[in-house]
């Protein structure tokens, strides 16, 4: 008679442990969702700005176009890194680069260096603590950061693409038709 009884509970454990680590991590998973979104604006943003407007500047006052990319892969690894705990793995300073290829792989990396570093947080994880500059603070305010970080730059970057006559990926995609159901 103990068998029938302890089968539902077998069964609900391994359906509990078989659910995906996101599900049991929401804020992590929210932070992750947030952080990949943006990065796949700006990456695609590079992508589709001309090589002729990396050099575009709207003023003597701001970064060029290009600098605003490179600026985002430098301050991803910085971020990251830093919410990872080692050394900053980049030696090169993309913000100073003004080649189109070698910025956009330079994003690209950064962002897949970035979602290594997301991937792996829990719920429980983002609220460790690591140093930034002469404060400890939770690992969880460092990603949020970044992901603020790269949203105020890739609204610079659409803003540069406007002034080219470019229409930025991000509105490309909310200008296409959803099917039923999609979101």
């Amino acid at each position: 008679m103990l068998m029938p009884r302890t089968l539902p509970l077998t069964a609900a454990a391994l359906v509990f442990a078989a659910l995906p680590v996101a599900a049991q991590s929401p804020l992590a998973e929210a932070i992750k969702r947030h952080a990949d979104g943006v990065a796949r604006n700006i990456v695609e943003a590079a992508e589709k700005t001309p090589d002729a407007d990396y050099t575009y500047q709207a003023s003597k006052d701001v970064r060029t176009f290009g600098g605003f990319v490179g600026h985002i892969a430098d301050a991803n690894y910085n971020f990251c890194a830093r919410a990872k705990g080692e050394p900053n793995p980049n030696k090169e300073s993309f913000e100073k680069m003004t080649d189109k290829a070698k910025l956009v792989a330079g994003v690209k990396a950064s962002v897949a260096y970035c979602d290594a570093v997301y991937a792996a947080q829990t719920d429980a994880s983002l609220s460790e603590m690591v140093t930034a500059g002469t404060q400890q603070v939770p690992k969880g305010a460092i990603l949020v950061q970044n992901a603020s970080h790269n949203n105020e730059h890739y609204g610079n970057l659409v803003t540069y693409m406007r002034l080219k006559g470019l229409v930025p990926p991000s509105t490309e995609r909310a200008q296409q038709p959803r099917k039923p159901g999609q979101n």
